[in-house]
């Protein structure tokens, strides 16, 4: 074992299987548990503890109903959540570039501990990784009521947890051979959209240099549409939408409640948005913490002084159909009831298909949707922090695979294994098609090498957005990089289309 010391105690880690230079340690606590008195409060410091705290096991998960591949489930009574996790190949006399990864999951499911997110190979590179747990679902991003004589519980406590984590880095990271002052926050899809947020609130401030966004997620609520899920929640739970009322009910209580809740727009066509992918909870913006969405901060040159890098996949949503998490849509009148419910253009729809003339309703519904939610929202993420004067890169994840059989597309979640080089995991062949081919490996090396090389530089390699222009795209595929493919052709459609921004 590998000892190091932190402002709350000493902690000892072990050589990874994977790369005996490197050592992991796991289930650091970064703020006390969130439970009892603490519960639906910003995060308080972890308590301090004497001897050597043996970091072998991942930390408990926030409350979920999830269960992932390869992934410990969560289990009510396990308190102990807010927890990170660092793969270092360094020592107290290095400076090196720091990573800190936040896992994805609709808000709703997911952690630290997912097989994919093992920062091994990128700690290879020279970097020191960080990957953190934080509050999900209602507990973490649920609107509680104010309440006299207490008080007020904030939005948006899994991204308060995520400030508190970036804070522990700050104060900590030197121990490990981290440089402090070249943090690179990273997500993929909903925290993705977390990095997003963070760069928009001021309690992050300073605290990170660089931010990469994978497929960040159009899924801002509105503090109106907040409300209204607490309401319908705390009805499905059978107590009243107030603090005493939300705070009687365990936590196992409100992520059934909660279940069941999204599971009734799910299964009612006529429920408008919400029926086609039912993802309840997001962070809510314009609110104290978080006072405007992240697209609007960008354009108006929120941390331009942040380098941002951001990719999405080219057939995204493709992924929630397979898993069954969203709704089909099969016939004429079903897609023009989508667009109407999304406030889409006529047009979109109608540009979309002689993009895709052979392709079923289906399929031009998948990719519309995918593009609304990730595609295109990642892109002007980029490139409204390049017209506000930030320095931003843009890529795209077209890699396609036929495994056994069945064709792989390049879906949400697909790129994640390749840039941290986890694509081996058999965990993930499913996201990936089986086992990687000796081109998947070449794939997954330049796109490590890429995420090593941005975090430790903010230049991955290819040139950066200007403003004005859409052009410096990163292309991420088996075979030789030689343009932008049939993608670019989609972007156009949206170009006099809206997106919407928050929750109506």
């Amino acid at each position: 074992m590998k000892r190091f010391m932190t402002s709350a105690g000493a902690v000892a880690g072990r050589r990874a299987v994977r790369d005996p230079a490197v050592v992991e340690l796991r289930g650091i606590p970064y703020a006390a548990p969130p439970f009892g008195e603490a519960r639906f409060r910003a995060p308080l410091p972890a308590a301090p503890w004497t001897g050597v705290r043996d970091c072998a096991g991942f930390g408990p998960v926030a409350p979920q109903s999830a269960e992932l591949p390869g992934s410990p489930a969560w289990s009510p009574g396990d308190e102990d959540i807010l927890s990170l996790n660092i793969w270092t190949p360094g020592d107290i006399s290095d400076t090196l570039p720091v990573l800190v990864w936040i896992h994805g999951g609709a808000f709703v499911f997911g952690s630290s501990a997912q097989p994919d997110f093992d920062g091994t190979v990128l700690a290879g590179h020279g970097l020191v990784v960080v990957t953190l747990n934080y509050r999900l679902g209602f507990e973490g991003f649920g609107h509680v009521p104010p309440t006299g004589g207490t008080e007020p519980c904030p939005d948006n406590r899994g991204l308060l947890d995520q400030i508190a984590a970036l804070r522990w880095v700050r104060d900590n990271i030197a121990a490990f051979g981290g440089d402090p002052g070249r943090v690179t926050v990273a997500g993929q899809s909903s925290g993705a959209t977390s990095v997003a947020c963070l760069m928009a609130m001021d309690g992050a401030r300073g605290l990170f240099r660089r931010a990469i966004a994978h497929s960040a997620v159009n899924a801002c609520a509105s503090p109106e549409s907040a409300a209204r899920t607490t309401a319908e929640v705390a009805a499905e739970a059978g107590v009243p939408a107030t603090y005493e009322g939300l705070v009687s009910a365990s936590p196992a209580v409100l992520v059934g409640a909660s279940d069941r809740v999204a599971e009734r727009y799910r299964r009612d066509p006529s429920s408008g948005p919400r029926h086609y992918d039912p993802a309840i909870y997001g962070p809510v913006a314009g609110v104290t913490s978080l006072p405007v969405d992240p697209l609007t901060a960008r354009a108006a040159g929120a941390a331009r002084d942040v380098d941002l890098m951001v990719c999405h996949t080219s057939e995204e949503y493709w992924l929630l159909d397979a898993v069954g998490s969203c709704a089909k849509v099969s016939t004429e009148q079903q897609l023009r009831a989508f667009a109407d419910d999304h406030r889409l253009p006529a047009s979109l729809l109608a540009d979309y298909r002689v993009l895709m003339p052979e392709d079923s309703v289906n399929e031009l519904y998948l990719a519309v949707y995918g593009d609304m939610l990730f595609g295109e929202y990642t892109s002007r993420l980029a490139e409204f922090h390049a017209d506000a004067g930030g320095r931003a890169h843009l890529s795209r994840f077209v890699r396609q695979h036929d495994g056994r059989g069945n064709p792989v597309r390049a879906w949400h979640c697909a790129d994640i294994p390749f840039a941290f080089g986890t694509v081996e995991d058999e965990n993930v062949h499913f996201l990936v098609g089986g086992p990687p081919h000796a081109a998947d490996l070449e794939l997954a090396g330049r796109m490590t090498r890429a995420w090593a090389a941005f975090a430790a530089t903010g230049d991955p390699g290819w040139p950066q957005v200007t403003s004005g222009a859409g052009d410096s795209v990163r292309i991420w595929d088996t075979s030789p990089e030689a343009g932008h493919g049939r993608w670019d052709a989609f972007r156009t459609p949206w170009l006099s289309a809206g997106l919407p921004l928050l929750a109506p």
